[in-house]
């Protein structure tokens, strides 16, 4: 497998997103924590999701035939071990981060989504299927008190935090590599082409693997600049990470 990928912060802000990749895996994490709410950590955001990063990729690594909501839930606890003795971690508002995985294991492509970060797989036979956990969307609201009611409990919507119960949660799958033309793996910072700005997956996709994905990310800061103010919810300007996987031979790695 090859993998391309960019990882840019919003303009004068710094980056909360993470992306791993290698042969055999890409990993894509979005940060996130309670805008105006304790949170009980001591930590920021980068921390936890650097650490979380690390946790499942050295997974990944060591063993590519685990299931992947079980490296994550793995890697969840974790992190967790690693700061239960100075913060808070029973505060719902602890910081969190999205997942979106894609591995290539020999004759299958694994992938798995934990909240808004969105898989985009293209197959040889030319259509285009959205990997998506939908969960937020069907909240009544979007307010940090709301979010902080449902956040990781049974009919609100799951996040990587402090609850290895949340990989469960998680929307996974498996997929012959024959099969796969090429994935996108991205944040919500990039999604927002197709989710709010009107393209297509397949010219997504088609930008993607024709340009590059700094070129996406600077069709994301164009469409942000051109949109009239207050016309979409959430932050005019995000975090952008996009990562393009290609070459998957069934007979590789």
């Amino acid at each position: 497998m090859q993998v391309s990928h960019i990882s840019e912060s919003a303009p004068g802000g710094v980056s909360d997103d993470c992306v791993v990749a290698s042969e055999r895996f890409v990993l894509v994490l979005d940060g996130a924590t309670a805008n105006g709410l304790a949170t009980g950590c001591v930590h920021d955001v980068p921390w936890v999701v650097s650490r979380l990063a690390a946790q499942i990729s050295g997974r990944l690594i060591a063993d590519g035939e685990a299931p992947l909501a079980d490296v994550l839930a793995e890697g969840i606890g974790a992190v967790c071990g690693l700061h239960a003795d100075t913060c808070d971690l029973g505060n719902p508002d602890s910081p969190s981060s999205t997942v979106a995985m894609v591995r290539h294991r020999g004759a299958v492509v694994d992938y798995l989504v934990l909240c808004d970060s969105p898989i985009v797989i293209e197959a040889t036979a030319g259509d285009v299927r959205l990997v998506r956990d939908d969960a937020m969307e069907r909240l009544p609201g979007q307010s940090p008190e709301i979010l902080r009611d449902v956040r990781n409990r049974p009919g609100g919507f799951w996040v990587a935090s402090t609850e290895p119960e949340a990989a469960k949660h998680a929307v996974v799958g498996s997929i012959p590599a024959a099969d796969v033309r090429r994935v996108a793996v991205m944040t919500d910072g990039v999604s927002r082409l197709f989710e709010w700005y009107g393209w297509s997956l397949g010219r997504l996709l088609g930008e993607l693997a024709d340009a590059g994905p700094a070129a996406l990310v600077a069709s994301v800061r164009e469409a942000e600049r051109r949109a009239p103010v207050g016309r979409f919810p959430g932050k005019r300007h995000d975090d952008a990470t996009v990562a393009l996987c290609t070459h998957f031979d069934p007979f590789g790695p």
